[in-house]
């Protein structure tokens, strides 16, 4: 058996006469119906399925242990280890896989919008929609940058090729591995598009900080004045919902790096959740969806192919993939100031956290590393119903580095540009999940509003019992009732018991942090 990666290998496979380097928008929409993996719908997007796998497999991603990058790695459950043996023996039949296909199909373009960072990729694709999701959502070269255009990582994705566990060193027929010696990605046994863009944004998050970048799993946008906004938060939180803001220019809506000059964005498109989409809450993302966008996993009319929001009878996590410049109101390129205003996004489950709050700084570096809020249906694999849980800087699958290495120099960020922080709740309010009710869209809007037009800055706060939050006793437009959790509970005591249940949780699972400071400890979480 070949156990040795051969560069080469690859280099005669891109130079087969079955291989479409770099097609065009409509000439990938014609190979995908051509091909019937997809069909078009009633506003000229392209809709496809995903089969098994409507969400990430984390427990099938890896990454190779190799010499110069394996006492870097914090490794675990969420960076499992891979011989160097395996991904290559696993290369080598992938590449013969594809050299037996019909057609393969290629794009070449960047990661990072910021030209000084960018990263050139290069993503060859069994599936022609996988190639449409992935020129619509990495940065796309200009012709003459086409022309000079050197890869420094590949991704290959072929879902129909499948691991044999006891031959391949897998979990499962799926997997997603990383060799940052090799500078490939090899991603075979599933259809889910997320994995091919979740990949570079791991990647980024391992080249970026050796250059003194902080990558970070955030949306971004900027006002009129100039003025910079992150909002932090997993899937289902709200930061592609939240940043789209007709009043403000959208940067970008997932992945962006914070540089010594100010942030960028890591892509070029955006993967936005369109489960109970509609135009009226979410205008910007329900117009972008046009000739060339994906949509993933949307029930679809057969007769009238017009797209069913509301249904999930496929996955809670239908998606739609698509450019930046299918918005109007964004920057471009991707590239703007300092931030001077950041949003922790999460959705509560326990409906006992504050709607919004103001962090002091330690309480900040706290939320950070917590990274708490709910995993919602069919983001992951097995996840039907909300669980509470902790992803360490809101990302803690995509991040190849110790936590605390990015905590630490988003601190020191906050500190130099002197940018004010928020918790704001985008989850239950009234009581628990099955309980209360998640909390309105445009109280949610309204607050942020506030917080980043400087009116939170001065307000006055009451000190939370429980988690020492700040809490604004007014914000416009939003009931004063609805800024306090305890308010809106009609069982005092029911609330008392669950908020102290979810402040446990989270002393639980700061434990973990050992290095950390002990202000950190002492003065970032609950205090009850």
């Amino acid at each position: 058996m070949n156990t040795v990666h051969n560069p080469s290998e690859l280099h005669d496979l891109l130079k087969e006469n079955h291989v479409h380097i770099q097609l065009s928008v409509p000439q990938l929409v014609e190979k995908v119906l051509d091909r019937k993996e997809g069909l078009l719908t009633s506003t000229g997007a392209v809709r496809a399925t995903t089969g098994t796998y409507t969400g990430r497999s984390p427990k099938d991603k890896y990454i190779v242990e190799e010499a110069t990058s394996k006492d870097k790695i914090d490794w675990g459950s969420l960076n499992q280890p891979i011989s160097e043996e395996a991904f290559s023996n696993l290369y080598t039949k992938m590449i013969n896989y594809l050299t037996h296909k019909d057609e393969i199909f290629v794009f070449k373009g960047f990661a990072g919008a910021d030209k000084k960072h960018q990263l050139p990729i290069q993503v060859i694709n069994e599936y022609a929609w996988h190639n449409l999701f992935v020129h619509q959502l990495f940065i796309r070269p200009s012709e003459e940058e086409l022309k000079e255009h050197q890869s420094e990582f590949t991704v290959i994705s072929a879902p129909n090729f499948k691991a044999d566990p006891s031959v391949d060193g897998t979990h499962s027929e799926t997997f997603i591995i990383i060799s940052f010696e090799k500078r490939t990605v090899l991603i075979g046994g599933t259809e889910y598009a997320g994995e091919m863009k979740k990949s570079i944004f791991s990647i980024m998050n391992y080249l970026l900080p050796e250059n003194n970048i902080l990558s970070m799993h955030c949306s971004s946008n900027v006002g009129r004045e100039g003025d910079v906004a992150l909002f932090f938060g997993l899937s289902g939180t709200g930061k592609t919902t939240l940043s789209a803001d007709s009043n403000r220019r959208l940067i970008g809506d997932d992945e962006h790096a914070w540089s010594p000059n100010g942030v960028f964005n890591i892509e070029g498109g955006c993967y936005a959740k369109c489960i109970n989409l509609t135009r009226d809450k979410e205008p910007q993302i329900f117009d972008a969806i046009r000739f060339g966008s994906v949509l993933e996993n949307v029930i679809v009319d057969n007769e009238t192919r017009i797209a069913d929001y509301d249904d999930c009878t496929l996955t809670e996590n239908t998606r739609a993939a698509y450019p930046l410049q299918a918005i109007e109101n964004i920057v471009d390129p991707s590239v703007a100031g300092h931030p001077n205003t950041i949003v922790f996004l999460t959705a509560d489950a326990f409906g006992v956290l504050p709607p919004i709050a103001k962090l002091t700084k330690e309480q900040a570096m706290y939320h950070f590393l917590s990274g708490y809020t709910s995993k919602l249906a069919g983001t992951e694999r097995g996840i039907t119903s909300p669980q509470a849980t902790f992803s360490t800087c809101f990302g803690s699958p995509f991040l190849p580095l110790p936590a605390t290495r990015y905590a630490e120099m988003l601190g020191e960020k906050i500190l130099e540009h002197n940018a004010k922080v928020f918790l704001v709740n985008t989850g239950w309010t009234g009581g628990e999940y099955g309980v209360g009710s998640r909390m309105k869209l445009s109280y949610t809007r309204a607050m942020i509003q506030a917080a980043l037009e400087g009116e939170l800055n001065q307000v006055e706060t009451i000190k939370d019992d429980i988690f020492g939050l700040h809490i604004p006793l007014h914000v416009a437009g939003v009931p004063d009732d609805v800024l306090l959790p305890n308010k809106t509970w009609p069982d005092q005591q029911a609330y008392e018991q669950k908020a102290k249940e979810l402040a446990a949780k989270f002393r639980e699972n700061f434990k973990k942090f050992t290095s950390v400071s002990s202000e950190i400890q002492e003065k970032g979480g609950p205090i009850s």
